[in-house]
């Protein structure tokens, strides 16, 4: 079912009533996939159990992270929620823009952490932003807010709707896990080459490129092809 497809991802969550909340907010429209990334306090916990309610079979369920590059390998498309339009060449999207994502994929949700979002960094693995209006003067969302906001709204049309959506069995996306180690190969033989000669710009200039390679609807052959032409140009290096 296309429900088991979602999986909501706070990174670096600060308190504990606030994933519990979360918890509880995705089995009320149905959903039960949580992953937790670095989470602040102890998870779980007698908080996080008690804000859940009903829902701490989620809690029991979810699974703890250490980074967020591990934890994506097996989602298909990774849409980030960000009330900040960033300035970098990212898809930005609305809430009216979840009914063209295609749910037979894995989809996750990623949420940044109360205290300070999500960095440019962590932006750069995403294959879109989303935004949730809200008023102009004030645009800040509590953290659980934001993920019922977008369960309930693609709870409307996940289950109410079937999907007819064909796709030729001779194509298959690239997976995050194929992305990420064609990614790390290209990073790999550009620091042979000494590409990134001024290291002060070297962090930006890896976040934009991980975020060309990751935003592209890539097929696992031609993850293959370009992992080949960057082996070749690393042979050629030595």
């Amino acid at each position: 079912m296309a429900k088991n497809n979602v999986i909501f991802i706070l990174h670096k969550p600060q308190l504990s009533e606030n994933i519990g909340a979360c918890a509880r907010g995705m089995k009320n429209f149905g959903f039960n996939k949580l992953a937790i990334i670095n989470p602040k306090p102890l998870f779980p916990n007698d908080k996080i159990i008690a804000t859940s309610v009903g829902a701490k079979d989620i809690i029991k369920k979810s699974k703890v992270y250490s980074n967020l590059e591990r934890m994506i390998d097996k989602i298909d498309i990774l849409i980030a929620t960000s009330a900040r339009i960033r300035n970098k060449n990212i898809k930005h999207i609305e809430l009216k823009d979840l009914k063209k994502i295609n749910y037979n994929k894995k989809i996750g949700f990623l949420f940044g952490s109360e205290a300070s979002g999500l960095s440019n960094n962590e932006i750069s693995y995403t294959n879109y932003t989303l935004n949730i209006s809200t008023d102009k003067n004030f645009k800040s969302l509590n953290l659980s807010h934001s993920l019922i906001i977008i369960a309930q709204y693609i709870s409307n049309f996940i289950f109410q709707e079937k999907l007819k959506i064909g796709k030729s069995k001779k194509f298959r996306s690239a997976s995050k896990k194929e992305i990420r180690s064609m990614t790390n190969l290209c990073l790999k033989h550009l620091d042979q080459i000494n590409f990134f000669k001024q290291k002060e710009k070297k962090p930006i200039m890896i976040e934009n490129l991980r975020n060309i390679f990751y935003k592209m609807d890539l097929s696992d052959k031609e993850t293959r092809i370009l992992s080949s032409v960057f082996a070749s140009l690393g042979k050629n290096a030595d």
